[in-house]
């Protein structure tokens, strides 16, 4: 970068790291889960990175690189899976996990800078009223909550509260344009929908606001079956049971566990598909009697008390960890992310594991979506060639099963978001010169992008501008 010693003369005060595998490990996310990213985003990196300690530092930095025409790429926590927080024409990467402050607990609201770890937050919610967050990722302990707005969308908790594209599940947000005097613009309502999940391509968060449920004692629990169909079933008449609180139902069908858990293999019978469950305490009991409907066994039951207990929460076996676990053992294979849609998800659920059998693992979270219980998918896959990745993508979509493509680094071929003109003409509004996070938006690059020919996407239009 040419204009680098100019920018950090102008950035003065501000902290910034230019030592060569400091910026490469910040340029870096979870993007090697992907074979197809591992091989067009191994040589990405940023030339410096910039660590701002508050929000007056934010303004300052991206007046700075507005001037100097350098691009910025936000970075909360790190652990996106698809090259989201990486910088691909170089440039700064924003490092806010400075921004960590915990800034107001209410009844039902936390708000928090963008940098503050979920794990941190939902610990300070319990000790302050007994209150959580809703749902977070499987990766609450490194996550931050402004990265799991810009590029997050569901976890734990999901099937009781939908995903972060549901009205309700952001009550705010507070961001800074990049202008040459940025503004600050404070978002609610659908109006949060403009940033979020866009990967920071149209406004650097600061601040978050997010509802807060009870924080109930939560038993983990690893049932196991003989039939992973029989599993499926079970989970789905679970989700159903209203009066039963639960956090998380995540069917996983044979050989995932016996292969991939290996704190657990000695738990798990050869063979089994299993179910991870988080169950609040009181609904124990209810929770015993419903199994004895079903032909499973109740491999694990663990209470949940102390959250910095050394076993390892179910939590982090489901969502992205699966494939996380998967990953260290056999780094051959990878994942898709698909959507089984309701009210039919056990069928296509059941007719997509009959179809590729072990090929493709089966890995369901049951969760709430458009009111209906339904089922996000994130198979293992035993990857061989890219083509025949694709070919089990469009068998999928053939099939009625949407894939959000985790091998995709651009918002819309990723399919979860449709970018159309209101997010643009946003875009145009808080990021004039197309700095923030650059070549992750085929829409600004392209203005004849008319996008994909698909009917299903997690985050749903804006309308028209």
């Amino acid at each position: 970068m040419s204009n680098a010693a100019a920018l950090i003369a102008g950035l003065g005060d501000i902290r910034v790291v230019t030592d060569p595998a400091k910026v490469q490990l910040k340029s870096r996310d979870f993007y090697w889960y992907s074979p197809v990213l591992k091989r067009q985003l191994e040589s990405v990196r940023a030339d410096l990175v910039v660590e701002p300690a508050d929000e007056a530092e934010v303004i300052r930095t991206l007046a700075a690189c507005h001037k100097h025409r350098v691009p910025v790429t936000v970075r909360g926590g790190g652990s996106g899976n698809y090259g989201q927080a990486m910088p691909l024409n170089g440039g700064a990467v924003l490092d806010l996990s400075r921004l960590d402050q915990i800034l107001e607990i209410g009844f039902g609201r936390v708000r928090a800078q963008a940098g503050a770890k979920l794990a941190r937050i939902d610990q300070a919610c319990q000790e302050h009223s007994r209150q959580e967050l809703r749902f977070h990722p499987s990766t609450l302990k490194m996550g931050t909550i402004g990265g799991f707005v810009a590029g997050g969308s569901s976890g734990a908790g999901s099937i009781a509260w939908g995903t972060l594209r549901d009205r309700g599940n952001i009550q705010g947000l507070r961001i800074v344009t990049m202008e040459a005097e940025p503004r600050i613009l404070e978002l609610a309502g659908d109006a949060i929908q403009k940033v979020n999940h866009a990967y920071g391509t149209n406004g650097v968060i600061t601040e978050v606001a997010m509802p807060l449920a009870p924080a109930w004692p939560w038993v983990d629990l690893i049932v196991g079956f003989k039939d992973f169909m029989s599993a499926v079933r079970c989970a789905d008449a679970l989700a159903r049971q209203d009066g039963v609180v639960k956090k998380l139902i995540t069917a996983l069908a044979a050989p995932i566990p016996e292969l991939y858990f290996r704190p657990l293999q000695s738990r798990i019978p050869q063979g089994q598909s299993v179910l991870l469950l988080m169950i609040a305490e009181p609904w124990l009991t209810a929770l015993r009697d419903f199994l004895k409907s079903w032909p499973g066994e109740i491999l694990l039951e663990r209470a949940a008390v102390d959250p910095k207990r050394r076993a390892l929460p179910i939590y982090e076996l489901s969502w992205n960890h699966t494939t996380l676990h998967a990953l260290r053992i056999d780094p051959t294979i990878t994942y898709l992310q698909v959507l089984y849609p309701p009210p039919a998800h056990v069928e296509y659920a059941a007719e997509m594991h009959r179809h590729f059998g072990e090929e493709v693992m089966i890995h369901l979270e049951f969760v709430r979506f458009d009111g209906q219980i339904a089922c996000l998918g994130l198979p293992i896959v035993r990857f061989t060639t890219e083509s025949r990745l694709d070919e089990i993508i469009r068998h999928h979509e053939d099939h009625g099963c949407p894939i959000f493509n985790p091998h995709a680094f651009t918002l819309e071929e990723g399919g979860m978001k449709q970018v159309d003109r209101s997010h643009l003409a946003f875009k145009r509004e808080a990021d004039p010169l197309g700095l923030l996070n650059p070549g992750k938006m085929l829409g600004w690059d392209n203005p004849d992008y008319t996008g994909m020919s698909r009917q299903s996407y997690l985050y749903k239009s804006l309308g028209t501008a």
